[in-house]
């Protein structure tokens, strides 16, 4: 696999790339080097281990239990819990390091690997390069007391739902909803919390199999949702993915509410309660324009960082922000979660909307989401993306041309030789026809 580490831990096809053997190894390693770096000084450590439903985790999770018990570290095992759900058990605990099973939205062939610190933060880039270099070294292994000892936490989701629930700022009485949990790890979780909030709940997509998480159910998948909130003459629809760290919503009338628009109501919310720190919102690039000028209308400053929840994440330590988050639903309530947390988000979603009395539809369309089209250029020298003439003076003709109502980003691919053009514009023929010119360009000056 090369480097085993990517932009969320270890992923990919379970039981080929990602196996029980480098599942046990890696924890061993991270062991060593967290005990190295005095993570566990003056006491016996302790990690939290849960996964999603998909099959393979079942072996996973006991190849991640047997290395940390054998590396000296006690393990609690909550089986099936969302991502933000055992980073909250991780910092609510004190333990010294969390470790989840999942592959997300990925299917269900795959499946990956994710760590996170002391406090539930995700481990940084030069641990993780620590725990790679560290990966099968001879080791003097703990005998009798020494070895770890391992328990199950059968209460853990029931904790994690009454953090969830004492971070509402009002309750969902009135509301009927419709949760697609994706045959996820929020399957219990996520419903219940939502009823615990007053909602009436239609659940959909809660009976995980092993084999059928993500499975044309979740926020991958919108239509099944879709159809349901509107047969059910819902007032809104939640999608989970199935580590349910994101969300999606959809109105009354089947229509996508995307992160950026969730986004921009959870912002105007904090703001208006005086829990906006230093009125910024933290987002990726590829954050529609739109949410741009809602936010700069309603005195909202957007800081936006490169592509990825760690980056957003990273910002948001720095700078002290409350709300930070992308595109697809990944959202960040720092004042109350370390990671993105798909059933919160909803959670503060529906208790804006109960709060201001108004259908989901009007409240999120506080932002007006530009047309947006996206072209990959493949075969092409993406290094020289930003220093090739031609093309940067392409770019600045196309944004002059669209003016503060649209927008121009190159983004050259991380793994691939490609660039992605991405054009926003006040009307989808004008955004095509930027992106294709565009494209052009790019394809013919930087061709390999």
């Amino acid at each position: 696999m090369g480097r085993y580490f990517g932009t969320d831990g270890v992923r990919g096809l379970a039981n080929v790339d990602v196996t029980a053997e480098l599942a046990l190894d890696l924890s061993v390693a991270a062991a060593h080097v967290l005990g190295d770096a005095g993570a566990f000084s003056g006491h016996r450590p302790r990690a939290v281990v849960g996964r999603d439903p998909r099959a393979s985790g079942e072996f996973l999770s006991a190849a991640v239990v047997a290395g940390l018990a054998s590396a000296g570290v006690d393990v609690s095992d909550v089986g099936v819990l969302p991502t933000p759900g055992i980073a909250h058990v991780v910092a609510a605990t004190g333990a010294d390091l969390g470790v989840v099973l999942s592959a997300s939205h990925n299917p269900v062939p795959d499946n990956g690997i994710k760590f996170f610190a002391r406090g539930g933060h995700k481990l940084p880039d030069e641990v993780e390069d620590a725990i790679e270099g560290r990966l099968r070294e001879p080791w003097a292994r703990p005998t009798g007391a020494g070895v770890g000892r391992v328990t199950a936490d059968a209460g853990a989701g029931a904790r994690y739902v009454d953090h969830l629930l004492a971070t509402l700022p009002h309750r969902l009485d009135g509301l009927r909803v419709v949760v697609d949990c994706a045959h996820g790890a929020a399957w219990s979780v996520g419903p219940e919390a939502l009823r615990r909030a007053g909602a009436d709940v239609v659940v959909m997509g809660a009976e995980p199999d092993g084999l059928n998480t993500n499975d044309g159910v979740g926020s991958t998948h919108l239509e099944p949702l879709q159809r349901a909130v509107v047969e059910h003459r819902a007032d809104a629809g939640i999608a989970f993915d199935g580590d349910a760290d994101r969300c999606l919503a959809v109105d009354a009338a089947g229509r996508v509410v995307d992160g950026d628009q969730i986004m921009g109501v959870l912002a105007l919310a904090l703001a208006e309660r005086g829990q906006l720190p230093g009125s910024v919102l933290v987002a990726t690039v590829m954050s529609n324009l739109g949410l741009l000028l809602a936010m700069r209308a309603a005195g909202v400053e957007v800081l936006q960082t490169a592509v990825g929840d760690r980056y957003v994440l990273e910002a948001m330590r720095e700078g002290g922000y409350a709300l930070g988050g992308e595109q697809s639903g990944h959202v960040v309530m720092l004042e109350h979660q370390t990671t993105g947390d798909g059933v919160l988000t909803a959670l503060h979603l529906l208790a804006r909307v109960a709060e201001v009395g108004r259908p989901l539809a009007e409240v999120a369309s506080v932002v007006q989401r530009l047309p947006q089209v996206l072209v990959n250029v493949p075969r092409v020298d993406k290094s020289r993306a930003s220093s090739d003439e031609h093309v940067s003076a392409a770019v600045a003709a196309a944004s002059a041309e669209l003016g503060e109502t649209g927008r121009v980003l190159l983004r050259p691919s991380g793994t691939e030789p490609l660039v992605r053009v991405m054009v926003e514009a006040g009307d989808e023929a004008q955004a095509r026809a930027v992106a294709d010119r565009l494209a052009g360009v790019v394809g013919e000056r930087l061709a390999l």
